[in-house]
């Protein structure tokens, strides 16, 4: 995270992502090619039967041990990836223009203008390191999807805090029927759309019904609100992969000062 007087502040949030895409009306498959849509994509004829026999959801007991071991699921992640895992996230500023004057404005290499901590947004006061409605930019990229649903309203509510009025959360993550929703196993899922995975870290595939009813619930009106439907390819089995984001703006009612 980060902080500055004076200047434009970006929030940035940002566990794992997988960014990769999806298949709808793209044929042949064309690597790395993106598609709004206003409706997340068509199942193939099979892929609701995969669904359908996913309507058992593990124990409560297992549902508690994997709340309680969040943190230490997600810290071996990191140890075991370390800074592998991500790609590169130039697309950031080709989505979201937002990011380009705010980048111009706080380099995060600048140690005067930048405050790093680690927080739990779903119980750490922002307000203890983030002056209360300062913050102009809050990017979640693959972030929330990693929260139980039932805490992300307190993480959304949290974040609203620090937000200017007029200030804007910049969001994308794992949208419903995406291809890794509908490769979890038997045992897998832990509630609607939310699943868990062989290493312990959850994931939650969002509608952009849900997604703007919950921020709406947090006081933040939606901006944008759309489905990426992107197309990879997985060179090793010769298939094209078919994957779906949900890219979006919220803003927090209210004239900006700097306005």
């Amino acid at each position: 995270m980060s902080k500055s007087e004076g200047f434009p502040v970006d929030i940035k949030t940002t566990p794992p992502e997988e960014e990769v895409g999806l298949k709808e009306d793209i044929s042949p498959c064309v690597f790395g090619q993106n598609r709004a849509s206003s409706s997340s994509r068509l199942l193939t004829q099979e892929e609701p039967d995969t669904l359908s026999r996913e309507k058992a959801l593990v124990s409560d007991f297992k549902l508690m041990k994997l709340e309680k071991e969040a943190q230490k699921n997600w810290d071996l992640f990191y140890k075991r990836n370390t800074t592998n895992f991500f790609k590169d996230r130039h697309w950031t500023t080709r989505e979201f223009e937002e990011l380009n004057a705010c980048r111009e404005l706080n380099p995060l290499c600048c140690p005067e203008r930048c405050h790093a901590f680690q927080c739990d947004l779903t119980k750490d006061d922002l307000r203890g390191n983030v002056p209360e409605g300062s913050v102009d930019v809050v990017t979640l990229i693959f972030v929330l999807s990693a929260v139980h649903p039932d805490k992300m309203k307190l993480a959304l509510q949290n974040i609203s805090r620090v937000l200017k009025p007029g200030g804007m959360v910049l969001f994308r993550d794992y949208g419903l029927n995406d291809h890794a929703m509908l490769r979890f196993k038997a045992g897998s899922k832990l509630g609607e759309n939310f699943y868990v995975r062989q290493d312990g870290t959850r994931s939650y595939f969002f509608s952009k019904e849900f997604l703007s009813e919950l921020f709406a619930d947090a006081g933040l009106q939606s901006v944008s609100n759309d489905y990426v439907l992107r197309e990879t390819v997985n060179k090793k089995e010769g298939l094209c992969v078919p994957r779906v984001f949900l890219q979006s703006k919220f803003t927090k009612p209210g004239q900006s000062k700097s306005s």
